[in-house]
């Protein structure tokens, strides 16, 4: 009988990742505020995990014996006591040593009572709600809004009122300058101070913060593309009034309040969480304090770009050759630039592009709205089903329509998660022109989220992405009588896995017949059976396997007979790693793609994802060359063991910090390729 492989839980893989994240708000030789923002960043990405996955573990069956839902509450509480000592043992001492008190847990200080209280009534007062919980009363709270539950006692009676903190209109933490210390407060402090001006006539007064999460689901049956936008708004606007799937509150809260509170708002079926005194720690990142001794030092984003001298246009240099932009180290302004030139260029007759995640306000929008507007056909696939930016991708879908653009949107049970653009232009014997990434056309999270993004005018490729654009626009799910031909994209529901397959096959049969091999790959996260099994039997057949994933990781390395020549490597820092890179050693001729795809069950079966080859040499040399940085990373890689534990490297005296490297070598190559110009100019 064969033995079932080994995989690790894939909702427990996920929560390691945050507790990495959690490792470097602990990691005291990062600079304060930052240790700061990545606490903020745990709180986020928990809140999230409630809104998204727990719903769905709540529903789930065992796996491997074990109660998920459960396991992962026992993970969490794990993790937000060790949240807790960060930040009250490390970071708030530390603070203090700076000159700011942070008022955690404790009194308002005497002196700044007369501050507290004035604010109390200026600023605060006007937006406090009470409610008194009768039998009758209906109340519902908002999804992660932050409340009051505040017991009196009055007159041998005793009431329980909701008031609500208004932090979505107010700044969560106050600051106050006295006699050269800043102090910082919390602005439910600020009210639990001041409460008994609420309840003037209170023998006794109690009060307790609470939150509750909601799930994120949304539920919208394919139609046509006027009644889809509707159908989405309407469920958009249920979102935050879905089913509860965390109650949070604050030690201290009785049992019989508990359950009294419980009953009233309705909270039978959520994870019943007893935290900490505050909630919503992702506003830390808010704290009012702005010292850049503090921060990372600024990397100012480089400029130029390899072999593009500005001395020609962008369209021109990209007819020469391939050009690759690495965000955020190198500027997103090429990115802009190719769609301002496609909006200006007399020659740009279409332009397709499409649009997963779009920036609040979008430079690239407007590229697109001003082609439109001058006569161009211009055909935007936008993605509704983009969890929490659907509203906005919504937004900017309408206005671009009312401008001439054509919109098309994907069927509801399949999501176009690839990022494609293409120009198509007369009077030239290289009619297109293309941009494909690893990461989302958005020059806002381009500042944070490490990408490639290649520009060229590979016609052959670019005449397959065509088809592609053509296949969407017809709104179906693939089907095997969809067959394109694609020799050299590969497209999730047509080639990819296949594609994929066949590449670790040739890996395995090299290593088998004694020549070199090897497989390397970066990505955000690795699920799906079918490829991990592959890995499995590269491994088994003797072909080192590195791995590098950010986030989910399902394959368990290091597992003697299965996965003994795999290594997984986890990298966070300042940049959040996003790319997806797959290096494949073929006897010394290596070939390398990149694209948008992770190795999940969602991006494999479920959307159309596109990975593409890199056929430039100097480039697939640079690519290379930042892949071997981050795997060679001793100050911000973790080893992932079989036990799935963040295990820290070895630190060399002169380690290396990838993301640093990174921007040192891309300063230096496009140096020395401003110098090569330079010569071969004069």
């Amino acid at each position: 009988m064969i033995k079932e492989p080994l995989l690790f839980n894939r909702d427990i893989s996920w929560l390691s990742f945050n507790e990495r994240v959690l490792l470097e708000a602990g990691n005291t030789e990062v600079p304060l505020f930052e240790r700061i923002k990545f606490l903020s960043i745990y709180s986020s990405n928990l809140d999230e995990f409630y809104r998204v996955r727990m719903p769905a573990l709540q529903k789930s069956d065992y796996d491997n014996g074990h109660n998920c839902y459960e396991q992962a509450a026992t993970v969490i509480n794990k993790q937000q006591q060790e949240f807790g000592k960060i930040l009250s043992k490390s970071i708030i001492p530390e603070l203090e040593k700076q000159g700011y008190h942070f008022c955690y847990k404790e009194d308002i200080p005497t002196e700044i009572i007369p501050y507290i209280t004035s604010y109390f009534y200026s600023q605060v007062a006007g937006f406090l709600h009470p409610v008194h919980m009768l039998d009758n009363t209906v109340f519902f709270p908002e999804n992660n809004r932050l409340y009051l539950v505040v017991i009196i006692r009055k007159d041998l009676e005793e009431h329980t009122y909701m008031v609500n903190i208004p932090s979505n209109h107010l700044n969560r933490f106050i600051k106050i300058t006295q006699s050269g210390k800043s102090y910082i407060v919390f602005l439910e402090d600020i009210i639990r101070h001041n409460i008994k001006i609420l309840f003037p006539d209170a023998d006794s007064i109690c009060s307790y913060n609470i939150k509750v999460t909601r799930d994120a689901e949304l539920d919208v049956l394919d139609s046509d593309d006027e009644d889809l936008t509707d159908r989405f708004e309407k469920q958009l606007k249920k979102r935050d009034y879905g089913s509860a799937t965390r109650f949070l509150y604050e030690p201290g809260l009785d049992a019989k309040h508990l359950q009294n509170i419980i009953n009233a708002l309705s909270l039978k079926k959520a994870s019943l969480v007893q935290g900490g005194r505050y909630h919503n720690m992702k506003d830390l990142a808010s704290l009012p304090i702005r010292d850049p001794a503090l921060s990372y030092p600024d990397w100012p984003a480089i400029q130029d770009l390899n072999g593009f001298d500005h001395s020609e246009t962008l369209f021109e240099a990209v007819s020469k050759r391939d050009l690759m932009v690495h965000a955020p180290y190198q500027t997103y302004d090429t990115i802009l630039r190719f769609f301002n030139e496609a909006a200006i260029n007399n020659d740009v007759e279409e332009i397709y592009t499409t649009l997963y995640r779009v920036a609040s306000d979008s430079k690239i929008v407007h590229a697109l709205i001003s082609a439109a507007r001058v006569g161009k056909k211009v055909t935007v696939l936008v993605e509704l089903k983009a969890r929490f930016d659907e509203e906005n991708n919504i937004l900017w879908a309408k206005r671009m329509k009312l401008a001439g653009v054509k919109i098309v949107y994907s069927v509801n049970s399949l999501k176009v998660h690839a990022k494609l653009a293409l120009v198509k232009r007369k009077n030239t014997d290289l009619p297109y022109l293309g941009l494909m990434a690893t990461g989302n056309l958005n020059e806002s999270t381009a500042r944070f989220y490490t990408d490639h993004i290649l520009l060229t005018a590979n016609q052959p490729m670019l005449a397959e992405a065509e088809k592609l654009f053509g296949f969407l626009s017809k709104k179906k799910k693939p089907e095997k009588t969809d067959a394109i031909n694609f020799q050299h994209l590969l497209v999730a529901q047509f080639n990819l896995l296949t594609k994929f397959t066949e590449l670790i096959d040739r890996e395995i049969e090299n290593a088998r017949n004694g020549l070199s091999s090897g497989i390397t790959i970066k990505l955000n996260n690795i699920e799906e059976e079918v490829l991990i099994s592959k890995l499995y039997e590269a491994s088994n057949a003797g072909v080192k396997v590195n791995l590098i994933a950010r986030s989910i990781c399902r394959l368990v390395p290091g597992i003697p007979g299965q996965s003994e020549n795999i290594t997984v490597k986890r990298i966070v820092d300042r940049y959040l790693e996003h790319g997806r890179v797959f290096i494949f050693h073929n006897e010394g001729n290596h070939e390398v793609f990149m694209g948008s795809s992770d190795w999940m069950n969602r991006n494999i079966y479920r959307r159309i994802e596109v990975c593409f080859p890199i056929y430039d040499n100097d480039l697939k040399n640079e690519l290379m060359s930042i892949i071997s940085l981050q795997w060679n990373d001793t100050q911000k890689a973790v080893l992932i063991d079989k036990d799935l534990k963040n295990v820290p490297l070895v630190k060399k005296a002169k380690g290396i910090r990838s993301q640093e490297g990174i921007y040192q070598y891309l300063s230096e190559v496009v140096k020395n390729t401003t110098q090569e110009l330079t010569q071969a100019s004069t």
